[in-house]
């Protein structure tokens, strides 16, 4: 039996490049939160932040023993990408490329699609939460 899940991932970066932190939540089909999961990454971009969210997320979901995953995320330029439709020009973000490539071909079925930032909410408060968690003086952040 195919488990399959939906994985919601942001990344933030206070300053583009500042500080960063990703988030992302996994549902069951049912609904059922399966993972939470949010991490400071230091100084970095947003774009950087994005995929190192996918990438943790990925990860997890392989852990979690998902077989089908479909995920959503508001950076338009990473799903663009991943569908081919845009080049990765800069080798730092090729690395990350790679690596949810090779990640995502570990899945019987991955797909990503880009969702407009209001429904991405909940991933979106982790990443910032990581952010907050490291330096508290970026409450009202």
């Amino acid at each position: 039996m195919s488990k399959r899940i939906l994985i919601h991932t942001d990344g933030a970066a206070k300053g583009n490049p500042g500080p960063a932190g990703i988030g992302c939540i996994a549902c069951a089909e049912d609904g059922t939160v399966l993972f939470e999961h949010c991490r400071y990454i230091g100084e970095t971009t947003n774009n950087v932040a994005e995929y190192k969210a996918l990438i943790d997320g990925l990860t997890r979901a392989l852990e979690e023993g998902a077989s089908e995953v479909r995920v959503a995320s508001d950076s338009e330029l990473m799903v663009r990408q991943l569908h081919g439709i845009y080049r990765v020009k800069q080798p730092h973000l090729r690395k990350l490329f790679d690596e949810v490539t090779r990640l995502s071909r570990r899945f019987d079925h991955f797909e990503i699609a880009h969702i407009p930032r209001e429904e991405n909410r909940e991933a979106d408060a982790l990443a910032n939460r990581a952010i907050r968690q490291h330096n508290p003086a970026r409450q009202n952040s």
